[in-house]
């Protein structure tokens, strides 16, 4: 990247992590402990990178909620970058990418090509399942990923995290 694209780059931005998961919203009403390592690990790389983290949310694999998630944290401007951890596979389940497509105003399909091919690299033909999608809602990223720790590991260092501010500042001109 030129030097010129870090230059006026956004600052302080906000994330918030959505994870899909039938399993622990299950849990949650039933006041039961759970494990979320796909949310720990994209709260813990964001930290790191010095973004702020205002949300963490955890809904059920169903379509209009997920929607109406999104929809929420990038209209009222409380996060420029929403993380979805969950629901971009191939099961009937699996409703973030139907959820999340309409409200994207630009679709990103570098994003998930890129995410398939370095998941290839890591986990072979299996990568042909993701279904892993991006875009701009609003003024705000909105990245849905695989719910396994290793893939938002992987689409968070290697291209969420390293370009977020340089497709904030193109997006918002």
């Amino acid at each position: 990247m030129s030097a010129s694209h870090h230059e006026g780059l956004p600052s302080g931005l906000r994330f918030i992590v959505i994870v899909t998961s039938d399993t622990i919203s299950r849990r949650i009403a039933q006041c039961e402990q759970f494990n979320d390592e796909s949310g720990d690990t994209a709260i813990k790389l964001v930290s790191a990178a010095g973004f702020e983290v205002a949300d963490r949310v955890y809904l059920p694999n169903r379509l209009e909620r997920i929607r109406d998630s999104v929809k929420a944290a990038a209209s009222t401007g409380a996060a420029d970058v929403v993380l979805i951890s969950g629901g971009t596979g191939i099961s009937g389940r699996d409703q973030s990418v139907e959820a999340v497509a309409p409200l994207l105003d630009k679709e990103l399909p570098g994003f998930g090509e890129l995410f398939r091919r370095l998941s290839y690299d890591a986990i072979g033909t299996s990568a042909i399942a993701s279904r892993a999608t991006a875009g701009i809602c609003g003024r705000a990223l909105v990245f849905a990923l695989p719910g396994s720790p290793d893939a938002v590991r992987l689409a968070m260092e290697r291209i969420i995290l390293p370009e977020c501010q340089h497709l904030l500042k193109m997006a918002r001109g």
